[in-house]
C-alpha cells in the first residue's frame, strides 16, 4: 500500500519578488497567511526562507524565530523546515543561524550548481559536512537537497561516514537552471538511485513544478510547490496564494487515489517521531 502524500509548501524562497507576483511574502504577517493558506490546503510542511520587510532575503535567527512563531500562531500543528541555502553568496556561519532554534528538520544541500549568468551556489564537500554534523549534534533531521545525480551520491557518501542522519530523505530540485531536467526519465532515474529505506520528495520548478508533482505522486514520493519554484496556477494565470499551489497539487492526488498526510502522519513517515 501506499503511504500517504506529504505536501510540502516553500511559501517565499529568496529571489522571488512581489513584481514577480504581487502575494509573495515578505513580512511574518504575510509569511504567516501565506503558511495558513497552504496548511488549509494540505500541506504537512512549511519550507522556510525569510525576508525583510522590503524583501531582502535573511538568515537571521531573530527574524526566523518571529517568522516561525507567527506560523505557529494560525497552524499550530505544521512542520517548520528553515532553509539553510539562505541565499547566493551568504557565508557558511550566515546560512546556518536558524538551526539555532532547533526546528525538527531543516534544509541541507549536497553540492555546488550554476543558478545562471554568473550566479554559484556554492556548497562544497566541506560545507556538507560541517552543515550535516552541525544538524547531528542539535537531532535536526536533514533533507538533502539534490540538483543532480552526483549530489545524490554525495549525500549518500556522507551518510556512510556518519556526517548525515539516516534515514535519508531527499528533495529533488528539477528543472532549476545549472541542474537536471525536469522530465520523467530524469524523475525516474533519481528516484531510482536512492537507498531502499530513503524518503523522497520532488520539487519541479516553473512549468514542470505539476508534471513533475503528478508523476511523484503516481511513484509513490511526496511533494513541494509554493512560490519559490513556481508562481502560476496554470499557463499565464499567477496563483493569487500559496495555497492555490497546494490545492492544485492536492487535487491531483485525489483524482489518482492518493491520501494528504496531515503532519502527524507525515512525522512518522519522515522519522521524526
Amino acid at each position: 500500500m501506499t503511504e500517504k502524500l506529504i505536501l510540502t509548501a516553500c511559501i517565499c524562497g529568496a529571489e522571488v519578488t512581489k513584481a514577480h507576483n504581487p502575494a509573495v511574502p515578505y513580512t511574518c504577517a504575510e509569511i504567516a497567511r501565506e503558511a495558513k493558506s497552504a496548511c488549509d490546503a494540505g500541506a504537512a510542511i512549511i519550507h522556510l526562507h525569510v525576508r525583510e520587510d522590503d524583501g531582502t532575503p535573511t538568515q537571521s535567527t531573530e527574524r526566523f524565530r518571529e517568522c516561525m512563531d507567527a506560523i505557529r500562531s494560525v497552524c499550530p500543528d505544521v512542520i517548520i523546515q528553515p532553509s539553510t541555502g539562505g541565499a547566493v553568496g551568504m557565508s557558511s556561519d550566515e546560512r546556518l543561524q536558524p538551526l539555532e532554534l532547533g526546528p525538527e528538520i531543516a534544509s541541507l544541500d549536497c553540492g555546488t550548481c550554476n543558478f545562471g549568468g554568473d550566479e554559484i551556489f556554492v556548497n562544497t564537500e566541506s560545507m556538507i559536512i560541517e552543515f550535516g554534523d552541525r544538524m547531528i549534534s542539535k537531532n535536526i533531521k536533514p533533507e538533502c537537497e539534490v540538483f543532480d545525480k552526483g549530489m545524490i551520491d554525495m549525500a549518500v557518501r556522507l551518510s556512510k561516514k556518519g556526517h548525515i542522519k539516516t534515514p535519508l530523505h531527499f528533495n529533488f530540485v528539477m528543472g532549476v537552471n545549472g541542474g537536471i531536467s525536469g522530465t520523467p526519465r530524469d524523475l525516474l532515474f533519481m528516484a531510482e538511485s536512492i537507498p531502499a529505506d530513503a524518503t523522497w520528495t520532488v520539487s519541479g520548478i516553473g512549468s514542470c513544478e505539476f508534471p513533475m508533482a503528478t508523476m511523484a505522486i503516481l511513484l509513490g514520493g511526496h511533494v513541494r510547490v509554493g512560490f519559490e519554484d513556481n508562481i502560476y496556477l496554470k499557463k499565464g494565470v499567477l496563483a493569487k496564494s500559496n495555497g492555490e499551489l497546494v490545492e492544485k497539487a492536492a487535487r491531483i492526488a485525489r483524482e489518482l487515489n492518493r491520501e494528504i498526510a496531515d503532519p502527524c502522519e507525515a512525522r512518522k513517515i519522515l522519522s521524526l517521531v
